[in-house]
């Protein structure tokens, strides 16, 4: 089966734009300021698309290719926006052993996104995590802050329609 991809265009603004520049000002004198750069830009947009990452190249110096081998390492960067409803299944240990798989597999049938995705609309976002420290309700799904535990995949579609306005 092919994995669907969902296109989501780039709206930043100009505001945003001389925010980032001012960031990047700011440390300019500051040796290994990646990091925090790309930590405030996301703050800024919400997420690092391709975009934003080349603003930060052009005003840095620093390759594009690095940029994007930072976001893309890194779990704490995403370069998708995150939708109104931020949903993320746990997949660490407890919750993978007690079925959280077919939970994030229900989530994604039942909304039509895959995992790292956020639906057309803006509306859901969804994304797979390690550990959040709640192994006692294993497993576990959140939606924004939001913690559902001892899920069953037949809880799924009860949970959603909760988040439909």
């Amino acid at each position: 089966m092919k994995k669907k991809l969902t296109t989501v265009m780039f709206c930043g603004t100009k505001e945003q734009e001389m925010k980032l520049i001012k960031v990047i000002e700011k440390y300019s004198e500051t040796k290994g300021a990646t990091m925090p750069i790309l930590q405030e830009a996301q703050e800024i947009y919400g997420y690092l698309p391709i975009e934003v990452q080349k603003i930060v190249s052009d005003n840095t110096g620093i390759p594009l290719e690095e940029i994007y081998g930072i976001v893309s390492f890194y779990s704490q960067f995403t370069l998708n926006p995150k939708g109104k409803y931020a949903i993320s299944v746990c997949l660490g240990t407890a919750c993978y052993v007690k079925g959280s798989g077919e939970i994030l597999s229900k989530v994604s049938e039942i909304l039509g996104i895959q995992q790292g995705n956020s639906s057309a609309d803006g509306k859901y976002s969804l994304d797979a995590t390690r550990c959040i420290g709640a192994c006692g309700l294993a497993p576990v799904m959140t939606v924004n802050d939001d913690v559902y535990g001892r899920l069953t995949k037949e809880d799924v579609g009860s949970i959603l329609a909760k988040y439909t306005n």
